[in-house]
């Protein structure tokens, strides 16, 4: 069940608090195969199969913007903002992939609110994540989000 913040202010004041943990999630060849139709990014290591397998993972995996992607599912999960007529993504200032993400593993999201700054279009809430790879030392995807609240 999401953080629910009962609108902008308490978002402000909620600045360096964690929002917890997403469920897990297990990455397909079915949605690598989607991701790859989507944005042309057809590259042997995500969709070949059988090339892949031969290849230094042993397996496909998953581009590294599909996992960036998935924080738009994973916000959802972790936090609603009440009394707010849009949450917008507004860009990334940093990401990071420090682990490939193989398919039929699993990922997780950790988060929390690093800041938020009043602009004239609403308040822009930056997020620190980190999308965590099942069984591994290293996080798949490290990044810092932005998301304009509009009021």
């Amino acid at each position: 069940m999401p953080q629910t913040y009962d609108g902008i202010d308490e978002v402000v004041h909620a600045v360096g608090t964690p929002l917890g943990e997403t469920e897990w999630l297990e990455i397909t060849q079915e949605q690598v195969n989607q991701f790859a139709e989507a944005t042309g990014d057809h590259q042997w290591i995500h969709v070949d199969v059988d090339r892949a397998a031969k290849g230094p993972y042993g397996g496909t995996i998953a581009h590294g913007y599909l996992t960036l992607s998935l924080i738009a599912r994973f916000g959802e999960e972790l936090f609603k903002v009440e009394g707010v007529t849009a949450k917008l993504n507004y860009g990334v200032n940093k990401v990071r992939f420090p682990a490939p993400v193989p398919v039929g593993s699993r990922v997780r999201a950790g988060a929390s609110i690093a800041n938020a700054v009043q602009t004239p279009a609403g308040i822009q809430v930056s997020l620190n994540w980190v999308i965590e790879l099942e069984n591994s030392t290293k996080p798949a995807c490290v990044a810092e989000t932005v998301v304009l609240l509009v009021p």
